[in-house]
């Protein structure tokens, strides 16, 4: 019986899986095939000089068969454990790098152990990006954060010549060459002062794949806020003592005073229509305009990573540090409210039909919520139901260094938190309270440090100061030198004899 090669082959080729895995009995067989088939079954394959030397073959042949089991055995089992071996030592690997730490029964956070680990870091933290603090949205505590963020890891911030007043980089106009400390190699990593979204400029001094942020919040909330803030009831000559409901009866009447003009940067700005938008690049004319509208928050939405929400704080925090792949710490905040104020009609809930006339005087404002309230849930669907699980661990965890830093006194220790799966362990100290506490401007001088202060006088207005002016019937500036000279000149002084002040 003359047995081919070619079957020989095909059966040790057909002992291999999908997986390039050897089957013992078929791998032995065709090995079997390949290797121990007597030279004699081949015999017809040699030449007629050869068939000379063919007991010496057939001898050598018989002296091989005891070794052909053996060494058939040996390959077999080698090439089909490798990859086992090699897929069980990446395993092992997997295995030790996890956390093996899991949630208490009570949804609080279990004391640590000596073999918790946190997970390995799969994505490096985004050090490059803008928060854009828009106004009256909760921006003092988020801008803690984002200036706490800056000065522990070193960033480099492009931050206002004027280190007094109150840290404007620019509003409503673009940033001048002048008004803000240049670096050498005009490098940056980092844009938090207040300043209204310019994508044009921003681009030009940071690089494409930086991260931008912002925060805003719902649009009958800004109102109140903004009506108190900015004195706009004054502006709008409303005496009533709940001046939000005497407005939203019919916004529409109250249009030619509620817009403001900026003279010295020929800008119109309303602090009852949609302000928010308009801190976030909307020009103020185009309120009417719902199609321009739709195309600019849709680019807004694109070249956001993505928007922080006032009344859901905590999930837009824990989203933005894994979408910026900050740790937990890094996101803590003071519970303590920051810049809040009381007025009577803060706690005035609007009827359905003000709340509708509403929607439709601050249709851009409402857009915009609406596009990044969807956003928002959108990606933390993306997430999967473990983002819940850090919410809740967010959510103790700060409790607990918020109350700590409150209660702390010289004598008390730190506290120290343990690692978990969304953060490496870490101690709160006397220091890190302090920036936990602290309000928004004084930390601009740990981003500073010892750089000089710009020209004397020219810090940036913010708008409440030039809105006071408005209202008084006085010209605005963009620098507060500037007011100050005008309040020393002759008709400034004429005025005021005037109006008998």
């Amino acid at each position: 019986m003359i047995i081919d090669v070619r079957t020989s082959v095909a059966c040790l080729c057909d002992s291999f899986d999908v997986l390039g895995r050897p089957s013992p009995p078929h791998f032995l067989f065709g090995s079997f095939h390949l290797f121990a088939i007597p030279i004699q079954t081949r015999i017809h394959k040699l030449s007629p000089e050869s068939t000379t030397r063919l007991p010496h073959i057939e001898a050598m042949s018989k002296k091989l068969y005891p070794a052909i089991p053996f060494f058939v055995l040996v390959l077999g089992s080698s090439l089909y454990f490798l990859p086992i071996i090699g897929r069980v030592r990446t395993s092992s690997q997997q295995i030790l790098s996890f956390d093996i730490r899991e949630w208490g029964k009570d949804g609080t956070i279990p004391e640590n152990k000596e073999a918790t680990k946190a997970l390995p870091t799969v994505c490096s933290p985004r050090r490059k990006w803008v928060f854009i603090k828009t106004h009256k949205t909760g921006s003092c505590t988020a801008g803690v954060i984002t200036r706490r963020y800056a000065i522990y890891h070193n960033l480099t911030v492009l931050y206002p010549a004027v280190a007094s007043g109150p840290n404007m980089l620019a509003w409503p106009f673009q940033p001048a060459e002048e008004d803000y400390v240049h670096t050498p190699d005009e490098q940056y990593d980092v844009i938090l002062n207040h300043m209204r979204f310019n994508k044009t400029w921003l681009r030009s001094k940071l690089p494409a794949d930086t991260a931008y942020f912002s925060i805003i919040r719902e649009p009958s909330g800004h109102l109140k806020t903004a009506m108190n803030y900015y004195n706009l009831p004054k502006l709008m000559k409303i005496k009533s003592k709940n001046p939000v409901q005497t407005f939203l009866q019919d916004p529409w009447k109250y249009k030619h005073l509620s817009e403001a003009h900026f003279d010295f940067c020929d800008m119109t700005w309303d602090g009852t229509r949609n302000h928010q938008a308009f801190d976030l690049g909307y020009p103020t004319k185009a309120a009417d305009d719902m199609e321009q509208a739709r195309r600019y928050i849709s680019e807004l939405e694109a070249d956001f990573t993505t928007m922080l929400l006032l009344e859901h704080l905590d999930e837009s925090l824990v989203l933005l540090r894994r979408l910026m792949c900050w740790e937990v710490r890094d996101v803590l905040y003071d519970t303590t409210p920051k810049n809040s104020r009381s007025y009577a009609y803060k706690k005035y809930i609007p009827t359905a039909e003000e709340l509708a006339n509403l929607r439709r005087w601050k249709a851009v404002d409402y857009l915009l919520y609406d596009t990044f309230n969807a956003s928002l849930w959108r990606k933390i669907a993306e997430q999967g139901p473990d983002f819940y699980d850090e919410l809740r661990y967010f959510q103790e965890v700060n409790k607990r260094v918020s109350t700590y830093c409150n209660e702390r006194q010289k004598d008390t220790p730190e506290l120290t938190m343990a690692s978990s799966k969304w953060n490496s362990e870490f101690q709160v100290d006397a220091y890190v309270c302090k920036l936990l506490k602290a309000e928004v401007s004084p930390l601009m001088k740990y981003i500073r440090k010892d750089t000089p202060n710009g020209r004397k006088g020219y810090d940036i207005l913010p708008p409440r100061t030039n809105m006071a002016a408005i209202i008084r019937g006085e010209p605005t500036f963009k620098y507060s030198i500037e007011q100050k000279t005008y309040h020393k000149s002759k008709a400034y002084l004429k005025r005021k004899k005037r109006a008998g002040i």
